[in-house]
């Protein structure tokens, strides 16, 4: 099994990214270049889907953190949806679920893009 996959496609101008594996020191830079691309490519709305995503390092978070400034300067964000259990707790213990708006799903996160624009 490879320790981390990434799947993106576009839904009406949003880049849903959706990890799968594992974004640890040996697979952060494959999920940071990920990100970098959208942001080079002028995608600044990024939903992070991380229902497959198994666990996140302090690394992975950081990759996240990086890239935030731009996206909002742009006026865009990186919002999350369908978080596992214990990926919630990393996030919430270092404080990302105050910074970043958290969705129970991708519909839910996508209902309040659509809100957002209108």
């Amino acid at each position: 099994m490879v320790d981390l996959s990434i799947q993106i496609r576009d839904e009406n101008g949003v880049a849903v990214v959706q990890p799968e594996g594992f974004i640890n020191a040996h697979t952060v830079r494959q999920f940071e270049s990920a990100l970098e691309n959208l942001v080079a490519a002028g995608k600044f709305t990024i939903l992070l889907d991380c229902q497959r995503l198994s666990y996140i390092s302090s690394a992975g978070l950081g990759a996240i953190m990086g890239l935030i400034e731009t996206v909002r300067e742009n006026g865009g964000d990186i919002l999350l949806c369908s978080l596992q259990q214990n990926v919630f707790a990393i996030f919430d213990t270092l404080g990302f679920t105050q910074l970043y708006r958290v969705f129970a799903s991708e519909v839910e996160a996508r209902q309040a893009l659509a809100g957002k624009t209108e």
